[in-house]
């Protein structure tokens, strides 16, 4: 993919978040459940920072909040984003980014090392929840991730127009030589096609149990590190490997998603999983500054902050400003 300039993938990003047409859209492309695969961050590390609060807003006086993100590039941005729109409203709000995969980051929330994070709908529920059977909708998907999570003492707030899902893909050259178009004809190359895709992936129903279950397919597992799925792919390291539909690298025209007609991968709109006491101490500004990031977050949004961080190498904290600015949210 021919990288683009952080100065053009800004300009397109103001551009987005200052048209009046900023509507909701979701990927077309088929489900994946981690999102963009590039780590700007050390893996395992988990990172602090704190944006400093304003001296003035609804948050001033309220108390200290730590959020958390997950490890990939899109949560960075995510964590970075919901944590500067609070300190701009006077909110203190300290960042614990790079915690890990789903299950190591709600177990922080659940355990109180966190009191916040961005979630994938569709992972929390089967991730988390253990829900196997596949939602019809993304509005089925969100209220039931909802309900779990509320008899735990948290709750979701509103969701991202954009979705951000796992999905099976491959090079072109790769797809056109084994007749690949959807999922269901990888079961032709049986144990000889080698499926790359971070660890986790092995024990989601969301990843290699539901495509076993639903397609039957029975590939060669490659774990690989969030951060080096592409290179993976263009070496030749694996056939087939679990993208994300917003990742940047897709734009590129080089690689084929594969259908998922089952929709093994589901929905996957973001949604910040708050603890419910905290809303009820940090008062309806709190929830209020979230909805409003939330609301623009459109795919082709999300999409060019993907493509500033993982492919130019920009801060996410940068990135999220710049975004923040460009709507009157910092």
């Amino acid at each position: 993919m021919r990288r683009t300039s952080f100065k053009r993938a800004l300009t397109v990003i103001l551009t987005i978040a200052l048209t009046a047409g900023i509507a909701a859209c979701g990927s077309s492309s088929k489900s994946s459940t981690s999102k963009s695969k590039t780590s700007s961050a050390p893996a395992s590390t988990v990172t602090t920072a704190s944006a400093p609060a304003a001296a003035k807003g609804p948050g001033v006086g309220k108390p200290p909040v730590t959020i958390g993100d997950k490890n990939f590039t899109e949560e960075y941005i995510l964590g970075a984003l919901y944590q500067q729109a609070l300190a701009a409203k006077g909110y203190k709000v300290t960042l614990k980014g790079n915690i890990g995969s789903s299950e190591i980051t709600y177990k922080a929330l659940s355990t109180g090392q966190i009191e916040m994070y961005p979630e994938y709908t569709g992972t929390l529920l089967s991730a988390i929840a253990g829900d196997t059977k596949p939602p019809t909708s993304a509005k089925q998907t969100y209220a039931l991730a909802k309900a779990y999570v509320q008899k735990h003492g948290f709750t979701l707030l509103a969701q991202t127009p954009f979705y951000d899902s796992d999905a099976l893909a491959a090079t072109k050259a790769f797809a056109a030589k084994n007749h690949l178009s959807t999922i269901a004809d990888l079961k032709k190359l049986g144990h000889s096609l080698k499926l790359g895709g971070a660890p986790e992936f092995a024990t989601r129903y969301a990843g290699l149990v539901g495509l076993k279950q639903a397609y039957g397919i029975d590939p060669t597992f490659v774990p690989l590190a969030i951060g080096i799925t592409y290179k993976a792919i263009d070496s030749g390291q694996v056939g087939v490997f679990d993208a994300f539909t917003t990742d940047p690298q897709l734009l590129s025209g080089k690689y084929v998603v594969l259908g998922d007609p089952k929709r093994v991968f589901g929905f996957e709109n973001v949604a910040p999983v708050v603890k419910q006491s905290v809303l009820s101490a940090e008062g309806p500004a709190f929830a209020q500054t979230l909805d409003k990031v939330s609301a623009l977050l459109t795919l082709p949004a999300i999409q060019k902050m993907n493509a500033a961080v993982a492919l130019d190498q920009q801060s996410p904290a940068t990135v999220a400003h710049t975004f923040l600015a460009a709507n009157g949210l910092a």
